[in-house]
């Protein structure tokens, strides 16, 4: 008796531990998911604070065009691009490990930049670091 007493107690606490770890996977992808949207925001708006205090020193950005680094990123804010609008879906976020993680998602965006329409859909994926107890987007790559 006592001990199916230990393996109930073992298994409510399993229980109880995966249901802490769900939350809090669910918790760290809404708060990334939510720095990814503030950081389009911030694009959509001309304002490169967001890219000066959310990316990593060593920051990648690879499109189409090429490979901007953050600093790069930053001069180009504001730029030539217009922002009608923009929607993000499609979320898939993935744990590397507890320092790193991988967000994907498809954006719809409705953006002139130089003249030329850009692309209206695109597979995005970006990936943050955790860095002195911040979340910070080290690496983001956009596909037509």
């Amino acid at each position: 008796m006592k001990a199916i007493l230990v393996l109930m107690s073992l298994l409510a606490a399993s229980t109880l531990a995966l249901a802490e770890s769900k939350q809090d996977y669910q918790s760290l992808e809404a708060t990334i998911i939510e720095l990814d949207r503030q950081g389009w925001e911030s694009w959509k708006n001309n304002d490169p604070t967001w890219f000066i205090e959310n990316t990593t020193e060593d920051f990648q950005s690879i499109s189409s065009g090429g490979i901007s680094t953050k600093a790069e990123v930053v001069r180009g804010i504001p730029g030539d691009c217009k922002v009608a609008s923009y929607a993000l879906s499609d979320f898939r976020f993935t744990v590397l490990d507890e320092h790193a993680v991988l967000l994907t998602y498809t954006a719809t965006q409705d953006v002139v930049c130089g003249g030329e329409q850009a692309p209206a859909v695109l597979r995005v994926a970006v990936n943050y670091v955790q860095r002195d107890g911040r979340w910070l987007e080290a690496m983001y790559m956009q596909a037509p």
